[in-house]
């Protein structure tokens, strides 16, 4: 790789690690109403990197070479627009548009000590209770994680230009609104809550299954939710069940993610995977994060999916793996948290539990199948269902459907491996 392109890789990597906490810093000295602001100052930063690096090379320390400079691109901008733009909240706002005292609000309002708690700051409030699940979790994605509108539309399973329109929303209602930049009281903490995990595991999933990258894994998306999620779990307001439950379910994924690749870049399904590789310290760790989310009344999907991954992360082989429990966890998700995605993963539990007559059937029944209409998986599934009872001609045509629909080369390879194993 050229020094050219090593270095825009390094700022694309810099870009989905730090942008969020440098968009949280600066949104909490701007004002959360200023959150493009923000964006945009962030996004200038990472240009003048990729500009800069290019022809002075990569700095000792990229990370805090980006802060310093997104800090003082920042404190221009107030010093600039300080008597057309309100910036700061009701403490700061006064301070921050006087000449006299802007640079040094501005710097104790910098510290580096505090970005764990922007963070925090900034995940609740996505989560306002005045805008709508789905855009919270929009614009957690965007401004926090880092996601391209591709990549939000996908875990949506929908268009870019939906996904476009839901962010120029949310965002003209924190301007509007003038957005408080507050973690907010207990009492609140708990609804909130419920969007930001959300938003974390739409990420971890777009690292277990990515979708423009040539690679199928990112674990640089994996480890990015892991530590958003840690800082819920070492929080005294955010310890929750449901927290520590969906963090035990990312660690047990992870721990399969080196068995779900061949060398060459193929996927390794299931039942073909070396259970050898499955990393035993992050089971370990799962577990523990597992048996401390047990504590309280709660039920959340998290600890089902959890339940479900432990049963994978614990069977001898696949052939031992005890189905009719995992079936039996899928059946009260489907209750508690019912989705087209849900029931399509029951049916595989049903596939592998029932045979193909009854998941046939249970993939019929699936309640808005009209939202897996352009979702490969669908497809790919039926096809698996056909191919079992030995309807070869229509198991063909469901996985070409399929074929059609993803833009990952490895799951494309994997569905013509399915295609020519039927002859």
């Amino acid at each position: 790789m050229s020094d050219s392109l090593q270095i825009e890789s390094t700022v694309n990597h810099l870009f989905r690690h730090q942008s969020g906490k440098m968009v949280a810093v600066l949104t909490r000295i701007f004002g959360a109403h200023n959150l493009e602001l923000a964006e945009d100052v962030v996004q200038e930063t990472l240009i003048s990197a990729l500009e800069q690096w290019k022809i002075k090379g990569l700095p000792q320390n990229p990370e805090a070479w980006l802060f310093i400079v997104a800090k003082n691109k920042a404190l221009n901008l107030i010093k600039k627009q300080r008597n057309q733009v309100l910036f700061g909240d009701d403490e700061t706002k006064v301070l921050l548009n006087s000449g006299y005292t802007v640079e040094t609000t501005f710097n104790q309002l910098a510290d580096d000590s505090l970005i764990k708690d922007d963070q925090l700051r900034m995940m609740f409030a996505c989560c306002h209770p005045q805008i709508s699940e789905e855009n919270q979790i929009t614009l957690i994605l965007k401004t926090l994680c880092g996601f391209s509108t591709a990549e939000i539309a996908k875990a949506f399973l929908t268009s870019e230009d939906t996904i476009s329109k839901r962010l120029y929303r949310t965002k003209e209602f924190f301007r509007e609104n003038k957005i408080e930049f507050v973690i907010p009281n207990v009492e609140e903490i708990k609804a909130r809550t419920s969007a930001v995990l959300n938003a974390i595991y739409l990420l971890f999933n777009e690292g277990y299954n990515s979708t423009h990258s040539e690679d199928l894994i990112r674990k640089d998306l994996l480890e990015e939710a892991v530590i958003i999620c840690k800082l819920l779990t070492e929080n005294d307001h955010t310890q929750l069940p449901e927290v520590n439950a969906l963090m035990a379910l990312m660690c047990l994924h992870a721990a399969r993610s080196d068995s779900r690749l061949s060398r060459e870049g193929e996927i390794i399904l299931l039942p073909d995977q070396d259970r050898t590789k499955w990393n035993r310290a992050l089971i370990e760790e799962g577990s523990k994060y597992f048996n401390i989310a047990a504590s309280g009344e709660t039920i959340s999907s998290y600890h089902l999916e959890a339940a479900i991954a432990f049963e994978h992360c614990t069977a001898q082989s696949f052939e031992t793996t005890n189905w009719k429990l995992i079936l039996n966890y899928y059946e009260l998700l489907c209750e508690i948290a019912p989705s087209p995605i849900s029931e399509l993963n029951k049916v595989v539990a049903v596939l592998q539990a029932q045979g193909p007559a009854k998941a046939l059937n249970e993939l019929n029944g699936i309640k808005e199948k009209n939202k897996l209409a352009s979702y490969y998986l669908y497809y790919s599934l039926l096809g698996e269902i056909y191919a079992r009872q030995y309807k070869l001609k229509e198991a063909k045509e469901e996985f070409e459907k399929a074929l059609g629909l993803t833009r990952s080369d490895p799951e494309k390879r994997m569905l013509k491996n399915k295609i020519k194993n039927l002859n």
